[in-house]
Order: C-alpha cells, then structure tokens, then sequence
C-alpha cells in the first residue's frame, strides 16, 4: 500500500500558497492507518519503550496506536493550559507568533526510554519543544517518528541536529 496516495492534498490552506497535507484521509482508511502504524513502529519493535508520547492533537491518534503497538504506555504533550497538574512548560516560536507546550510533571521518570510521534514535521518548532520539555523531565529520547516529512521546511534535520534519531514514512517537497 502506498500511504502517500491516502493522504489528501488541500492548497492554499490554511493560507495562499500553503500546501495542507490532510493526514485525516490517511485515518479513515483502516487498512492505511493500521499499516502507518506498523511501518512507524517497525525501526522500535526490538527496543524497550517505557512511553510514547504524542503531540497535541493529531500525534495523540498516532501516538497512542504506536505505544499499544509497542507495549509501551502513552504520554500527551499539550498546549498550555489544557494539563490540570503541575507541568513543565516550554515555549516554542511559530511563523506568527509563539505558543507553549505542556508535559505533566510526574508523566516521565528520569531515564525512561521515550519514542516521540506527531503526524507531521515541518520546522520541527513543535517537535524541538516537546524533546526540550521532555529532557528537562530526565527523560532519555530513544527516536522520533512521523507520518509526513516536509524535507525542504529542515525539521528532520533540526532535531536530528538535536542528537534524536527521526523516522518518517512518506515526503511531500513544498509546503
């Protein structure tokens, strides 16, 4: 099965000359979204994974199939304000402003083998957020893994610059 053929294109969105890579069409196929989630996690299958966590919102669907995948639990990283507990916060910088991401103070313990999954990098801004959230956790970031890759927008490179290891499944050039 080709994935990138379930993954419906939407120009001009969420402004002119944007290219949205729609991952929901990806989800409604079953057949699609189960096989994403066993390429995503076929490079961890021999790893011991204590959490995978996800990234607010779509990362919470893949995030949370990988880690049953995985035998693995789940951790959600969240924008601010939606975590009741006390939180480590990092603030990340976004094309028009900034925004910052949330992890549970109590959700990783220092040294847990931690994969991070989100449907899509980009600049990887959100990506290098949750990993900074995540080691002032002590948490010890084995892999990232994504669904989509924009090579030409450098978040691969960036978090690989970061020390983590990034896996994708499919690349759309252009953003």
């Amino acid at each position: 099965m080709n994935l990138k053929d379930t993954i419906r294109t939407i120009p001009d969105f969420p402004k002119k000359g944007i290219m949205f890579r729609d991952v929901t069409t990806l989800m409604t196929n079953r057949h699609a979204f189960a096989e994403s989630i066993i390429q995503m996690c076929k490079p961890y299958q021999k790893m011991i994974i204590d959490n995978v966590v996800g990234i607010e919102a779509r990362g919470f669907v893949f995030g949370a199939a990988a880690a049953y995948e995985l035998g693995a639990g789940f951790v959600p990283v969240r924008k601010k304000g939606k975590l009741p507990f006390d939180t480590y916060e990092q603030d990340y910088d976004l094309e028009y402003g900034t925004d910052t991401l949330e992890l549970h103070a109590d959700a990783v313990r220092a040294q847990e083998k931690i994969l991070l999954v989100d449907d899509l990098i980009a600049t990887g801004g959100t990506a290098e957020a949750a990993i900074k959230v995540l080691r002032r956790a002590g948490a010890n970031i084995i892999g990232a893994a994504f669904v989509i890759d924009l090579p030409e927008l450098g978040g691969r490179k960036r978090i690989e610059a970061m020390g983590v290891a990034v896996t994708t499944l499919v690349e759309f050039e252009g953003h």
